[in-house]
């Protein structure tokens, strides 16, 4: 188990080597080298995000329908690898990105990447984003398939690997922020490129080395498809009335071949008609784990939806807050510090916490609350929403401060050297990292652990889509802002344009700020109402209470 764990976990650590400081640090190259503005730098960033995130249903439809898990990063990653070997010959190659220019002394003059070179970056970025998706779909499926839920032992374990799985994703984004973002600021995007390319090659080679250690769950159908046959059968059978024992329900078969077992469960009534028996009829219906996969979603649907809202400032704060650093003093003594670099605060943080937390508060925490990870995943999803509404508080102050300085010094015609160290934004920082070590990891063991076992890759998918849907929610929140509030004297909106020091950036960071304290409060709404498909609390087998009404534990546990 720990050497399948070191071949996993090099592919995490590779693979977020290239994606994290590319990332956030993606919006300096559109803005520097193809010389967008600063909107739309910033949609450009999050709609890679987003379709990055997007892309992982591909990849979990693929890994749980068709091919493994295994098979499906084997197949991807190259192609992650494809997309940053283009932009990194974009980079290289002068006539394939506009000419250098002085953004401050000659802007009429600096023109915007076009036509085929434009066409080529987005190639290189959708390119990358399809690998990304993929592979992100399906390491961490691959990792929970190694644990038997059913042992209490490795039950234990799982909720460990979580853990060190996000570490693994912060030890990656450590090491990027630190080596990436030096080499494309000091000796080239190119070059930058390059080395991500390299980490992405050696992390797949990494994964197809343990090929023969691997627990591989194999494809039993499309997931999909039984949910929309669920569907239709329910809708055929509208007018028919279920029966009072739900034995006389359309159960497995002992030849089918299925990967897991689901009991039946209260609500939903009206889909259970798609597994009324018609006996020998040859009527065709489902089967009650067919319609049970399908209850699981829609529980799930008021989380999902309420956790794009809560996670709509984080890419604001992602793209946003490098634009600032770009504009302020980027000096520690005589060392230059790229804004990007700033967030090796937060992404340290993350791995000191993630240990601590996993070796020390979740056996102290467990004692107390009786839960397996020491408080539920939902509760830690609203611990890190609470700090997300927090982050944009502190951003929008620091924003205002910087305002003033620019406004004081004459600065409002130039786009960098605000007399204000990048180090004010420190915190902004820190808080971002509270909000990846609680609702990261909350919200992907929440979906891959309450996904059913044919549906683990889409469990993991939907958890990236929540990230994907706020970053283009992020995106459509600027566009609407710009033009609601276009009709100004200026004619322009509070983020047009590319000089951040005539925006209103300060004011946006107030408008997230509200919308993430609502909510804040809606998903704390419908995550007191889900009900868990497992008990979070910790197995009799583990405990050493004696006491008999300790043991009798419910089948379901709501937040």
């Amino acid at each position: 188990m720990a050497l399948l764990d070191d071949f996993h976990q090099v592919m995490v650590v590779m693979g977020n080597i290239a994606f994290v400081p590319n990332m956030l640090n993606l919006v300096n190259y559109l803005q520097g080298t193809m010389h967008m503005g600063i909107s739309s730098s910033s949609t450009t960033v999050t709609n890679f995000i987003g379709a990055a995130c997007g892309f992982a249903l591909l990849g979990a439809f693929l890994s749980d329908s068709y091919i493994t898990r295994f098979k499906t990063i084997l197949i991807f990653g190259p192609v992650d690898f494809l997309g940053y070997a283009l932009l990194a010959l974009q980079a290289h190659l002068p006539s394939l990105h506009p000419s250098d220019c002085d953004m401050n002394g000659q802007q009429n003059n600096c023109e915007q990447v076009h036509g085929f070179n434009s066409a080529l970056l987005y190639i290189a970025l959708y390119t990358t984003a399809l690998g990304e998706g993929c592979v992100r779909a399906s390491l961490p499926s691959l990792g929970g398939d190694q644990f038997d839920d059913k042992d209490p032992v490795e039950l234990q374990l799982k909720t460990s690997f979580f853990n060190w799985f996000t570490f693994g994703i912060s030890l990656g984004g450590f090491i990027g922020l630190t080596l990436v973002v030096w080499i494309e600021n000091n000796k080239g995007w190119d070059i930058g490129f390059g080395v991500s390319a390299l980490a992405i090659l050696l992390g797949v080679l990494a994964v197809a080395s343990g090929v023969s250690f691997y627990r591989n769950q194999i494809p039993k159908g499309s997931p999909l498809t039984r949910i929309v046959q669920v569907f239709v059968a329910a809708f055929k059978n509208r007018k028919l009335v279920l029966p009072e024992n739900v034995n006389q329900l359309q159960h497995n078969c002992e030849d089918m071949d299925i990967i897991e077992v689901l009991p039946h469960t209260k609500g939903f009534k009206f889909l259970d008609k798609a597994s009324i028996n018609h006996g020998d009829t040859g009527t065709w219906s489902c089967t009650v784990t067919q319609v049970e996969e399908t209850k699981i979603v829609l529980r799930m649907l008021p989380i999902l939806i309420s956790t794009v809202l809560g996670y709509l400032p984080t890419p604001v704060l992602l793209t946003f807050t490098v634009q600032q650093g770009s504009t302020m003093n980027t000096k520690l003594g005589k060392i230059h510090i790229s804004p990007a670099t700033l967030f090796v605060i937060p992404v340290i943080f993350q791995m000191v916490i993630l240990v601590i937390y996993d070796q020390f508060i979740v056996p102290f925490a467990r004692r107390i609350t009786g839960y397996v990870g020491g408080i539920t995943n939902l509760q830690r999803v609203g611990i890190g929403f609470a700090a997300s509404a927090l982050a944009t508080c502190v951003a929008a102050l620091v924003e205002r401060k910087r305002k003033n300085i620019v406004e004081e010094h004459g600065l409002e015609d130039f786009e960098t050297g605000v007399p204000m160290s990048v180090f004010w934004l420190a915190l902004q920082f820190f808080l971002l990292g509270i909000v990846d070590v609680t609702s990261f990891v909350g919200l992907l063991e929440f979906f891959n652990g309450e996904a059913s076992r044919g549906m683990k890759s889409i469990g993991t998918a939907i958890f990236w889509c929540v990230l994907g849907l706020a970053s283009l929610l992020g995106t459509f929140l600027v566009d609407m802002v710009n033009k609601a509030t276009r009709h100004g004297a200026s004619g322009r909106g509070w983020l047009e344009g590319a000089n951040l020091n005539k925006s209103h950036l300060d004011w946006f960071y107030w408008l997230v700020t509200i919308l993430e304290l609502v909510a804040l409060f809606n998903y704390m709404y419908w995550a007191r109402r889900y009900v868990y498909r497992h008990d979070p609390r910790i197995p009799q087998e583990l405990t050493e209470i004696d006491d008999k009404d300790s043991s009798k534990t419910k089948d379901v546990v709501a937040i």
